[in-house]
């Protein structure tokens, strides 16, 4: 049977949790008794502090202190919830098999699991650094030999996988609070030993900085690095009914393999101040290779809002929405920036985009008969100008900065500016309205941004807009079109 990537990944997550990484005797974790004091589930006060170092963690970037994580992380499962602090240090972590009772060719030990718990789960990081180890696998490889393989794609084969950790930081099944707070996730990309592909194209393994899994509390997180790690910096995935609210402030993930942020299922998250950069950009690539991947593909996704964030230099799409049941995302004040693939692809229904500003080409809008569901920009800037990207690359360089022809009925540009100072070309659109906007490009070539004009437009460079309506003034290099509608 054919698996999608979420698949793949709940798979392996079931796996995990029944049988291979927890059970096997390599990976088994001790779990001391929780003191009476402590207060169990259903006790009156059952929340209380722990730190890994209670339970043999070292600290010192040297000494790999996986098992004491997983210790402290059963303990506070087991009392229903927690608080864990850690120290301004770092914490080595990662271990594998082989391991004989997994059907996995080397199977990662748990590190933080937070499973089910009913209290507030709080992790106070105070600056720590959570680092992946040397010489772990990631990819498929003989469990014989210990080397990669090759297979052709797609390829389901588990018996081959490798993965050094699940995520760094799992909370999944909680009913209470959730705040994760001043840490850095260093998935230590450059220091692992890569292997052949698995999954449906690329990489598509388990191995992200935190994974927030089927939550109906509230979750805050904040100021949290999440970079270099083999697939996703952050993956999320909450029940489709949660009244509850999800904010991310402050994150910056980048570097990853395959997504900065992978949004696959849930409702109710807000990103304040976060980047979503280099995706695929220090040595391995997976698709889409996005900054933020908006991708249901068990649950709904509705309810999104971003401010103040960026999307830049990724080696896939900078913000990509464009499968499953997605609905509803504001970006306010907002960046994307594209330099080897497209800037944004908001291809789903209520996405709005205020004060944004796109520095290289975007593609696949929502059009729709219904004005309400359609894309929708309001007061943003489209440029190729090689100095606002990081490395003066912008994609698009040999064609429209917005190509949307054919699927961008109704789609609104409104009081927007298209400033292209090099090889870009105005919009290519069929039937997108363009109210009280300025147009300019350098490029001789022709473009055709039509559709329907009303308010006050002015363009400057050389177009066709041949059948269009022009509803208010548009001037065209200096000339005024007559109204036609």
């Amino acid at each position: 049977m054919r698996l999608t990537r979420r698949e793949c990944i709940a798979a392996i997550g079931a796996f995990a949790a029944t049988s291979g990484c927890k059970s096997s005797r390599s990976h088994q974790v001790v779990v001391p008794a929780v003191p009476a004091k402590a207060g169990g589930i259903s006790g009156m006060a059952p929340l209380r502090t722990f730190t890994p170092e209670n339970f043999g963690a070292a600290g010192d970037g040297r000494t790999n202190d996986t098992d004491a994580f997983a210790r402290m992380a059963a303990v506070v499962n087991a009392n229903g919830g927690g608080t864990v602090v850690l120290q301004r240090r770092t914490y080595l972590v990662g271990r594998q098999g082989p391991d004989p009772s997994s059907p996995y060719a080397y199977a990662p030990a748990p590190i933080m699991e937070f499973d089910g718990c009913v209290h507030d789960v709080t992790i106070v990081g105070n600056g720590a650094r959570i680092r992946c180890a040397d010489g772990l696998r990631f990819g498929t490889f003989d469990r014989r030999t210990g080397l990669p393989t090759n297979n052709a794609m797609p390829n389901y084969d588990v018996s081959e996988i490798a993965s050094p950790y699940l995520g760094m930081i799992t909370v999944q099944n909680c009913t209470g609070k959730v705040q994760i707070e001043n840490l850095e996730l260093d998935g230590n990309l450059e220091g692992l030993i890569i292997g052949g592909n698995y999954g449906d194209t690329g990489w598509q393994i388990p191995a992200c900085g935190l994974r927030l899994l089927n939550n109906t509390g509230s979750q805050h997180i904040s100021n949290v690095y999440s970079h270099h790690h083999a697939l996703d910096g952050v993956l999320i995935d909450d029940i489709p009914d949660r009244d509850a609210t999800t904010s991310f402030e402050n994150l910056v993930s980048e570097y990853n393999a395959r997504q900065g942020c992978s949004i696959v299922g849930g409702r109710n998250y807000s990103f304040a101040n976060c980047r979503f950069s280099h995706t695929g950009k220090a040595g391995l690539a997976s698709a889409p290779a996005a900054g933020i991947d908006i991708e249901s593909e068990v649950n709904p996704i509705r309810n999104l809002s971003f401010s103040n964030c960026e999307f830049s230099n990724n080696t896939g799409v900078g913000m990509l929405a464009d499968s499953g049941d997605t609905e509803s995302a504001t970006f306010d004040n907002c960046r994307f920036v594209g330099t080897t693939a497209w800037s944004a692809w908001p291809c789903k229904p209520k996405f709005r985009f205020t004060d944004c500003q796109f520095v290289g080409a975007i593609v696949r809008v929502f059009g729709d008969a219904d004005l309400e569901r359609v894309t929708q920009f309001l007061r943003c800037t489209f440029t190729d100008d090689p100095s606002l990207s990081p490395t003066g690359e912008v994609y698009g360089a040999s064609w429209t900065v917005a190509d949307l022809g054919g699927g961008d009925l109704n789609v609104l540009f409104d009081a927007c500016r298209f400033t292209l100072k090099n090889n870009l070309v105005l919009p290519w659109t069929l039937s997108s309205t363009f109210k009280n906007c300025t147009m300019s490009q350098l490029s001789s070539r022709q473009a055709y941004p039509r559709g329907t004009f009303t308010g006050v437009n002015k363009i400057d460079g050389n177009v066709d807009i041949y059948g269009s309506k022009v509803l208010g003034p548009l001037t065209i290099n200096g000339t005024l079109i007559p109204i036609n509608g």
